[in-house]
């Protein structure tokens, strides 16, 4: 299978104060599926990282990724009108910019599994190409 990984799942996985690294930490080992890392889950994480964990803990981080067997991918101008309509169709729920990047680019490449923790966005989202996604772990 395919996934693409969201940003509280992506930084539960460094920071082993967060409510959530034990059960990342735990589902790793099993994960054989090609991983896609969005570049605005990347910025976002990062973000996180140094206001939280400080500077050095985002350089790790970046250097990790470097050796990773993680893919990366790119939001492109034609996915905004898709990210705009996502946007305006939740706002009652206040869905968040990079959470609607990781929906338009499921739906473009026709991933169904996302690596989350945050369950309630990704409950709630209908995607375009399939029923619901599949919400590990």
């Amino acid at each position: 299978m395919t996934a693409l990984i969201d940003s509280g799942f992506l930084y539960a996985t460094v920071d082993r104060s967060d409510k959530h690294h034990h059960q990342v930490i735990e589902l790793l080992p099993n994960l054989t599926d090609d991983m896609f890392l969005p570049v605005t889950v990347m910025v976002e994480v990062t973000y996180l990282l140094q206001a939280r964990l400080g500077h050095s803990a985002m350089r790790d981080f970046v250097h990790e990724l470097e050796n990773s067997p993680i893919h990366f991918e790119q939001v492109y101008k034609d996915d905004l009108s898709r990210i705009d309509e996502i946007l305006t169709q939740y706002a009652d729920a206040q869905l968040d910019f990079v959470d609607a990047t990781i929906v338009v680019i499921a739906e473009r490449l026709n991933i169904q599994r996302i690596l989350t923790v945050d369950r309630r966005d990704f409950h709630l989202i209908r995607p375009s190409h399939c029923d619901y996604f599949e919400i590990l772990p």
